[in-house]
């Protein structure tokens, strides 16, 4: 039971680090750049499980916040006035979701995990819009219209995370059967 609670530990840690590493690995589009942090938030979820998944990305927000410039563009608790902060959370909670597909049973086939990583897709963005949307119309005094912030914030943006979702779907279907959640998930792990 303790070597699977320092696997786990060791596991969050890896994935936080990997999740800081894609925010560095970017594509500049208007308003949010296009990142890998998706593909390695998914893959949190997929390959951790759940809590897991989730923790690892709640902890790489924590950084981010405490100061650690691991965001996209920087760090420190005045990131949460950015326009594309909303994304960070939605991370978190996509996490949430594409680990619980992976947990399923017939968990590791590409048609589950798929499915699991496009409602993470989808959560992520609507986190990411409706957060934008908000501190540019009511706190940030730049208002921005609905189809630019449709344009800037997904039209733009979701090809790329659509692709890295089938990215996370091949890679999970092969690696969940090897190291994935069934092997975080033993009875008694907890972090």
């Amino acid at each position: 039971m303790r070597n699977s609670k320092l696997r786990n530990h060791i596991l969050c840690a890896i994935f936080t680090a990997l999740i800081a590493i894609g925010a560095f690995i970017r594509i500049p589009v208007p308003v949010v750049p296009f990142t890998l942090q998706f593909l390695f938030t998914t893959l949190a979820g997929v390959l951790l499980g759940s809590r897991l998944g989730a923790i690892s990305v709640v902890l790489y927000i924590a950084l981010g916040l405490l100061g650690v410039p691991v965001f996209a563009e920087g760090g420190g608790p005045g990131y949460i006035l950015k326009p594309s902060f909303g994304y960070l959370p939605g991370f978190a909670i996509g996490a949430y979701i594409s680990g619980y597909f992976a947990e399923k049973p017939g968990a590791s086939s590409f048609k589950n995990l798929l499915l699991g990583n496009a409602l993470n897709l989808a959560v992520v963005y609507l986190c990411g819009m409706v957060y934008c949307y908000v501190i540019s119309n009511y706190y940030l005094g730049t208002p921005i219209a609905v189809w630019p912030l449709v344009l800037y914030c997904f039209i733009l943006a979701v090809p790329g995370d659509a692709v890295l979702c089938v990215v996370a779907a091949i890679l999970g279907s092969r690696l969940v059967p090897v190291v994935g959640v069934k092997a975080c998930h033993t009875s008694g792990n907890r972090i």
